[in-house]
């Protein structure tokens, strides 16, 4: 039986918005927010998400691709480089930009963090929005001068206050955004979120909970790299087996979790492994409900000395793209 598309409206909108912002304001929030569904990784420590994370919203009126990028920092290595291309092929890319601050923080006196970025933007070529995020905390009256200061110091074509955690101001945020994407058929198929493969997916889920986990250096000395990913439960030439037995077996997931020296793989597996273990336990529950199988996670940590440095070995790894 085929299917039939409906038609596209010729006023039908798509393009690419981009979200930059400092580490830690509410990027990866915002985006899954929006999408109804987690595709970029959240933890309360900064300079989480490392890649440039791709999330798609489709409407019957404009679908827009979402770029989540790392948070602007300083570079102080490798990574930090890749990450930093990463964020500005995202700005390069993008038809809209999305600005995003914390509004719980006045913006400091000559920050030059923040002075970089916006002296970045595009002032004319392209919509630049900014996005006061962490509204619902933050007293109304407190809004109206930080407001101002910041238009003072870039031509915004709209500020929006939101709440990336309770969506609160979002609607306008997008109504207002889609009208600035260009009219152009959809990119992606309408009931896909991301062009990212679930090995993908599965990597940053172990490499959150690291995060949840670990304290100080750890995290950020740590990368995930999926070496096996078995879907088992089809039949051979093909053809499928009856859903229950599909059901029944456990897919194979095996990943090895870098980090640079012996002392960080020590408290990466914990004492007898068990903090290697609760870490696996909890990436496993996420990782089943995102896939909606059942699977056998399998985790081993290796040590390879000042991979962060290594632009070579991060290429390889899909760091900056």
């Amino acid at each position: 039986m085929t299917t039939v598309s409906p038609p596209i409206s010729p006023a039908f909108r798509c393009g690419y918005v981009a979200i930059i912002g400092e580490p830690n304001v509410g990027k990866s929030t915002l985006m899954n927010g929006l999408l109804q569904q987690k595709i970029s990784i959240v933890t309360k420590k900064p300079q989480t998400t490392r890649h440039r994370i791709l999330g798609i919203m489709t409407t019957d009126a404009y679908q827009a691709v979402f770029l989540d990028t790392p948070g602007i920092i300083q570079p102080r290595y490798a990574l930090h480089e890749a990450m930093m291309d990463s964020a500005a092929s995202a700005v390069g890319d993008a038809d809209v930009i999305l600005f995003m601050v914390d509004a719980s923080k006045q913006p400091r006196e000559g920050d030059a963090q923040e002075d970089s970025i916006l002296a970045g933007l595009p002032s004319q070529s392209r919509p630049v929005y900014l996005v006061l995020n962490k509204v619902d905390i933050v007293e109304k009256p407190l809004l109206l001068p930080l407001i101002e200061k910041y238009a003072a110091r870039h031509p915004f074509r709209e500020i929006f206050p939101v709440s990336a955690l309770t969506l609160e101001g979002t609607a306008a945020l997008m109504a207002s955004v889609s009208s600035d994407l260009p009219v152009h058929p959809p990119l992606y198929p309408a009931d896909i979120v991301s062009e990212h493969h679930d090995r993908f997916f599965v990597a940053e889920i172990i490499r959150e909970k690291i995060f949840i986990r670990c304290q100080e250096e750890v995290p950020y000395s740590t990368t995930v790299e999926i070496t096996e990913f078995i879907e088992r439960g089809a039949a051979a030439e093909g053809e499928p087996e009856p859903a229950a037995r599909q059901k029944s077996q456990k897919w194979f997931i095996s990943a090895d979790v870098y980090v640079e020296r012996d002392s960080q793989k020590g408290i990466l597996i914990g004492k007898k492994g068990a903090m290697l273990k609760e870490i696996g336990e909890l990436a496993r529950r996420d990782i089943e409900r995102f896939l909606d199988h059942k699977v056998f996670l399998d985790l081993h940590v290796r040590v390879r000395t000042g991979w962060r440095g290594d632009r070579e070995w991060l290429d390889h790894q899909g760091y900056g793209r």
